[in-house]
């Protein structure tokens, strides 16, 4: 499985640097100089294209790369949407239990601690305030659909007891409230 490290957004000055809105924890690693990065358009299904990182820098918040073999600001704007992408099997097991890549968490089935299906994680998203699983409600019971489309949780200590990759289950003890459709 493919997973998105970065994104070129756009091309920064004449000289041929891409802005890279980083979408990885190692960034420092991943666009390290001498780095050879795959990347393809998205929804493409083209095998992804080898760019070497000729330098790096950080700037506003973001990445700026020179690529090899990119020297101009029209080469660097045909880059722009470019997905850099790495395989799933290619990552290092993580040394800690408690961590987990966000991969590992998707398709899991979230239950209570009474053993209920609360639903399966669609995705896990990224905000200023932590990490948020965002699950796909199960079918309530007597109803022929569920009765809202998400439900966001956070995904921290008090309110998830335990992930189960084994199992490929999620168990949370959610506050009151936190699971109401309203």
């Amino acid at each position: 499985m493919e997973l998105v490290i970065g994104r070129v957004a756009k091309s920064h000055g004449i000289k041929g640097e891409v802005v890279v809105e980083v979408r990885t924890d190692d960034p420092d690693d991943r666009f390290a100089a001498g780095n050879v990065l795959r990347g393809r358009k998205p929804r493409s299904s083209a095998a992804p294209a080898s760019y070497t990182v000729d330098a790096v820098r950080e700037h506003s918040g973001r990445l700026l790369l020179r690529l090899n073999g990119i020297e101009d600001k029209t080469a660097a704007d045909q880059l722009r949407g470019i997905l850099f992408v790495v395989e799933s099997t290619d990552l290092p097991p993580s040394d800690d239990p408690d961590e987990f890549y966000d991969h590992e968490l998707e398709g899991l089935t979230v239950i209570l601690t009474d053993g209920s299906v609360v639903g399966n994680v669609r995705e896990v998203l990224h905000s200023a305030a932590g990490e948020l699983l965002s699950i796909t409600p199960a079918l309530d019971l007597g109803r022929s659909a569920p009765t809202r489309a998400e439900i966001l949780v956070p995904f921290v200590a008090a309110i998830v007891t335990s992930v189960s990759l084994a199992d490929k289950t999620i168990e949370i003890d959610p506050p009151e409230g936190l699971l109401d459709p309203e």
